[in-house]
């Protein structure tokens, strides 16, 4: 009788059903699952369930872990290379046993030192966890159903002589034009951007900020800087000079964005610009 079907290389929710000196078992769909000593949360107890990341080890058996790889089965990351040989190359993803990426698998040949953009998934043949940079096949080849202006996660990729291409959700390709962009980007990265079209032709075309801020949304945004300040007694240590990575992840908008929407506050003396953040005008 099978028990619980686990997902290999994803996170599984999975109860201990034997302890051992050298770990717990915990329930597994065809065979128990090893999860050793070291990563069992002390207190453990028969019946408790954790919070598990399953893989094969080297001698492909399934083992659990409660570290968190840098991705799982199913998902796109950008990994560094740590040793080729005769088998293909192999990834730090955040575990013991690195990440293959066999040779038929690498869009180009892979370089030690080096990160690659590549997406894990599942050997057909040896159920092993392997990766791939021949990450086209793994989109969706489906029309898009963005809608203008909807917040996405991007994954930056490849620089063009037109901007930097981007995976959008893991799923479809996008563009980033130069003038679109305000603040350092990177391959590999991940960050939120905006659909700015899907064009007739299904292409997509994407920005960093909020496309069509009018006056009513510039005021919106000033409010939502206000709020900011106040939530955090009085002062924010972003300004005008401030990292454009850092108020994109504040606010999502794009530098020139925010110091027109502090300027505004500004002029309106709720605010003072100082040389470590902006503060409350009491």
């Amino acid at each position: 009788m099978s028990g619980k079907v686990v997902k290999v290389g994803r996170r599984n929710r999975l109860a201990v059903v034997k302890q051992v000196p050298f770990g717990v078992y915990l329930e597994g769909q065809f065979a128990d699952i090893l999860l050793p000593k070291r990563y069992v949360p002390e207190g453990t107890q028969i019946g408790d369930e954790l919070e598990v990341f399953v893989y094969l080890d080297s001698d492909d058996i399934q083992i659990a872990t409660t570290e968190t790889p840098l991705a799982q089965v199913g998902e796109l990351a950008c990994l560094k290379v740590v040793e080729v040989n005769a088998t293909g190359a192999f990834l730090d993803w955040g575990l013991p046993k690195d990440l293959l990426v066999p040779f038929s698998e690498q869009k180009q040949r892979m370089v030690k030192g080096r990160s690659y953009i590549v997406a894990l998934y599942l050997d057909d043949r040896t159920r092993r966890i392997v990766a791939s940079s021949k990450v086209d096949k793994f989109l969706n080849d489906m029309p898009a159903r963005y809608q203008n202006g909807q917040p996405v996660s991007l994954l930056i990729a490849d620089r063009t002589e037109i901007g930097y291409t981007a995976i959008i959700e893991d799923c479809h390709w996008g563009v980033i034009f130069h003038n679109d962009i305000h603040q350092p980007i990177r391959y590999g990265e991940r960050l939120q951007g905006f659909i700015k079209q899907v064009r007739p032709d299904g292409k997509i075309d994407l920005c960093l900020s909020k496309p069509g801020f009018d006056k009513g949304a510039m005021a919106d945004l000033s409010q939502q800087v206000l709020a900011a300040v106040r939530e955090h007694h009085g002062f924010l240590p972003l300004n005008d000079k401030s990292d454009p990575v850092l108020i994109q992840k504040q606010f999502a908008v794009s530098k020139r964005t925010f110091k027109m929407a502090i300027g505004a506050l500004y002029k309106q003396r709720m605010i003072t610009i100082e040389k470590d953040g902006i503060h409350l005008v009491s």
